[in-house]
């Protein structure tokens, strides 16, 4: 039992465990997994599949269908209830599978965005799922991470844990390893940590005890497991101009209802017409469709590495004016490769490339043995000691780097001079540590040495400068003055103008009675060693990007914590907009109004802490901006959180930056965050091709009924036949146009206010417009048609007409600015083959004698069709026709606000 651990010595709980400080082999891992189960918290239950496929009869609008076909038994209809009925059946089939593809593509999402955990396994450190941990697994825990399970602490360095969701304590918590007496509750169980709180400081190494629904959070997760998720705003609003749709369309039904009767018409007949038309009309499928959309478009993202972790990112994307992102990693690669050292007033030149541990030192042209050079040798072990990056060989003198990037250069770099990492850690085992946090701009570590105990630290060159009293010259301490700093600066600025990232190193002997490091000790006493400088080469991806940003009226800030000459030397490269930098140094020194009112004029932010990023945020947002901000560190959460979208970096990242994040980028890419704009615009162009169809259609629909009985006396449609064109056009189209391959020009266009929905002015008059020809057009049709023939070919050809009328505005609707022929008639796959299926099955209403009875449908000649595909093409023709000639005619109000679209607003 978990309270038992606290209580017994390190040892002895590994024993208990049946593991040690190397870790699980593999395959004892594989077992206790079969064992023990996956290590997650059992969510909401699944609703069995025979539940979901009733659920599709749980309709207010269903009932009254059922209804009606009940009356149709009671009446004589037989054939009609048969029909209803089976059109029921076939809807709620087809409602089935749309909602378990939604809930698979749900669930592979999900996956994707699964929490990793770093263990040892056979004495060799491994990121892994956190699902997979099991019990006497060895966690390694670092700043920033969240616990995955309930875990004995077996190291522990200056580590501070916020336990607040377990606690309510909103201040972290401090950590040993030592057991503790008597039976203790948990925030007195100082030894241990418990799945989902959060290293707030420093780090330790654990071996698990309990996962999944054993952990202390698994006991309360019966509490939260059916909470339902919130739906977002675009879900909300499709809801309610459902409901909208709903008033109106009833309205009409009643309209259709009283003219029925005053034409004269067999109550029964008017009354099953108007229940289909209510039923036909009313949307009552597009909450269903919209989820399906967003949840096959949130695939396809994750696909271009940007998983999405909040549906609301989706429809946020698609506004994004304004992408601040880190250099470091997302427009550069974040392979660092130091190039050159500044030591003893020497500049010492490297070679090799990347992860290779092969390279020489120069110095002046000559080469050199590293070892023999103090300064250099001592630059380099501090380097490696004051570092938490771990390498480990591999083939062709190759390595792979665990940590952080920029501190598995130093560790490479001392590895060409052939100083081994695990040797120096043997030989001079870290005794204590000052983490590295973006406030303090340095690390440092104690250990054993000259008698005493030795700081390594490293850091910022400024930052080590004030607080550096001596140099390293000539293998001697020598005091620090104002030419020796000014010397220093230069040899920094240098190599940040040739876009190196530069680190400081240096150290300060201290008394062996001090094992507890405080910044007391080496504030303003520290011996200056030297500089690494290393570069990150930009991504060639992020450079094409950036310029897509612009064209797409999206503005890219650079937000570093590197030197400002490094960060203007970047930008360049990547040819970002032009723009001011400023340091963190000078945003401090600015208001909150005086930052709002300078913040669009900056391109670049270098030397920036991290909660420097909130006040840059908040800044562009009292702008009106949409702002997109990335971030990968603990203090990042705020600025995430805050963003209208928050980025969080899938390699680099925090376990809380990602929590915080609306999206994870899986490659750390800014062109992964371009792919996601680019992506989310798409989204949202489909959903509004959907609403448009289904709504235009419906309208349409009821156009056509009210009109002929106005001015006829007849219905051009049966019920079954409404329904019919129900099945075959809207639940058929739908999905397959909210699959619309991208047409390419997303990119061009401005950015979608936020307040601007998927419904705008123009859209609605199109709705109006083409509903309104379709209306008229099956007016047209059946009142030439019931002069000339009897009343069932007649509606068998207002029956047709009705059906290649949807048809044909399926492919209208997949843009309304550009022909079909532009977009690639068939590049819609799936629309082509639904339109194919639905002609089928039309064909087989009209020409197979049980469905014409059972339809009351006769087969009608090629001269019939001929009308029937004139009057359905003619809409199509007077739609295409009008996107060559007028193609932004409905695009008032489409991204701002009663502005008409135009591409001129990318000028502004």
């Amino acid at each position: 039992m978990t309270e038992q651990y606290y209580n017994i010595p390190t040892e002895q709980v590994l024993r208990g465990l049946e593991s040690s400080r190397s870790g699980l082999a593999s395959s004892e891992a594989k077992d206790r997994l079969l064992r023990h189960g996956p290590n997650l918290l059992a969510g909401k239950k699944k609703t069995p599949p025979v539940v979901v496929f009733l659920q599709q009869f749980l309709s207010p609008l269903i009932y009254v269908l059922l209804i009606a076909g009940v009356i149709s038994i009671i009446a004589g209809h037989l054939t009609d209830a048969l029909v209803v009925f089976g059109v029921l059946l076939i809807n709620a089939v087809i409602g089935f599978l749309q909602e378990t593809r939604a809930e698979k593509a749900m669930e592979a999402l999900i996956r994707m965005a699964a929490p990793k955990a770093s263990v040892r396994r056979d004495g060799v450190v491994k990121d892994i799922p956190a699902r997979d941990i099991v019990p006497g697994d060895i966690l390694l825990l670092e700043t920033g991470d969240k616990v995955p399970a309930d875990a004995r602490l077996l190291e522990a360095s200056n580590l501070k844990l916020s336990e607040a969701i377990l606690t309510g304590e909103s201040v972290p918590v401090d950590k040993h390893t030592g057991a503790l007496k008597d039976e203790l509750s948990i925030p007195y169980r100082k030894n241990m940590v418990f799945m989902g709180t959060v290293v707030a400081y420093g780090r330790a190494t654990a071996v698990a005890t309990e996962t999944g629904m054993n952990t202390e959070m698994g006991k309360i997760a019966t509490s939260i497991r059916d909470v339902k998720p919130e739906k977002t705003p675009v879900q909300k609003s499709i809801g309610r101009l459902s409901r909208y749709l709903i008033i109106l369309f009833l309205g009409a039904c009643a309209l259709l209802v009283v003219v029925g009767v005053v034409k004269g018409l067999e109550w029964l007949d008017v009354f099953l017409l108007a229940v289909a038309a209510a039923v036909s009309a009313i949307p009552e499928g597009l909450p269903a469709v919209v989820t399906v959309v967003l949840a096959v478009g949130m695939r396809i993202m994750a696909a271009r590495k940007a998983v999405i972790r909040k549906l609301v990112a989706v429809e946020t994307l698609g506004s994004a004016t304004v992408i601040c992102a880190d250099k470091t990693g997302t427009l550069t690669l974040n392979q660092m490769t130091v190039r050159r050292m500044y030591v003893g007033g020497s500049w010492v030149d490297i070679t090799g490339e990347g992860y290779l541990v092969e390279g020489e030192f120069s110095i002046g042209g000559k080469k050199i043995d590293a070892k023999d050079q103090p300064a250099l040798d001592l630059h380099l072990r501090i380097g490696v000691l004051c570092n938490d990056a771990t390498i480990s060989m591999e083939e062709d003198q190759c390595c792979s780097v665990y940590g952080d990037p920029t501190e598995g250069a130093l560790v490479v770099a001392a590895a060409k001079a052939g100083i081994s990492r695990e040797k120096l850690d043997m030989d001079y085992p870290r005794v204590d540590e000052i983490p590295f946090q973006s406030e303090k701009l340095y690390m440092a570590t104690l250990h054993p040495g000259n008698g005493g105990h030795v700081a390594y630290v490293k850091g910022a060159p400024e930052k080590l400068l004030s607080l550096s009293e001596y140099v390293l010259q000539d293998g001697n301490k020598k005091s620090l003055d104002e030419t020796g700093k000014q010397a220093i600066l230069e040899a920094n600025n240098a190599m940040a103008r040739d876009a190196l990232r530069v680190i400081a190193t240096a150290y300060i002997d201290l008394p062996g009675e001090i094992s507890d490091l405080e910044e007391e000790h080496i504030r303003g006493k520290l011996v200056f060693v030297g500089l690494s400088g290393m570069d990150d080469p930009p991504r060639e991806e992020a450079r094409e990007s950036i310029r897509l940003c612009r064209q797409a009226g999206i503005k890219v800030i650079m937000i570093t914590g590197d030197n400002k000459l490094t960060a203007e030397s970047v930008a360049r490269q990547l040819e970002m907009p032009e723009g001011r930098s400023i340091t963190g140094v000078e945003l401090a020194e600015m208001s909150d109004d005086e930052l709002a009112r300078q913040v669009e004029d900056i391109s670049v932010f270098a030397r920036i802490e991290p909660i420097q990023k909130l006040r840059i945020v908040n800044a562009l947002k009292s702008r009106g901006h949409v702002v997109a901000m990335t971030g990968d560190g603990v203090n990042d959460a705020p600025a995430l959180k805050t963003a209208n979208i928050g980025i969080a970096m899938g390699i680099t990242g925090t376990d809380v930056a990602k929590e915080a994040g609306d999206m994870t980028l899986a490659d750390d890419n800014f062109a992964s965050i371009v792919a996601a704009v680019d992506e989310g615009r798409v989204i949202f162009n489909r959903l509004r091709n959907v609403v448009f169809l289904l709504i235009s259609t419906n309208i349409g629909e009821l156009l056509a009924l009210i009109l002929t009985i106005l001015f006829l006396g007849e219905a051009p449609l049966l019920a079954v036949q409404i329904i019919w064109v129900n099945l075959v056009t809207d639940t058929a189209l739908g999905i397959p146009l909210g699959l619309e391959p991208k047409s390419g020009d997303e990119l061009k266009q401005p950015p979608r206010h936020s307040s601007v929905g998927i419904l705008f002015p123009g859209m609605i008059m199109r709705i109006l417009f083409m509903a309104t020809l379709m209306g008229i057009g099956v007016f047209i049709v059946f009142n030439w048609a019931q002069a000339r023939m009897s009343i069932e070919e007649a509606r068998t050809m207002a029956f047709c007409t009705m059906v290649m009328f949807e048809w044909l505005r399926a492919f209208n609707a997949r843009s309304d600015e550009h022909t079909v022929f532009k977009l690639g008639l068939f590049k819609n796959r799936w629309l082509v083959l639904s339109v194919s299926v639905a002609i089928s099955l039309q064909l087989a209403v009209i020409y197979l004698p049980p469905l014409q009875t059972a339809f009351q449908t006769v087969p009608l000649g090629i001269d019939r069709w001929g009308i029937i595909i004139l009057a359905g093409g003619s809409l199509f023709v007077i739609e295409e026709l009008r996107k060559v000639f007028f193609p932004r005619l409905f695009s008032r109000g489409k991204w701002q606000p009663g502005v008409t679209g135009n591409r001129n607003m990318l000028e502004k």
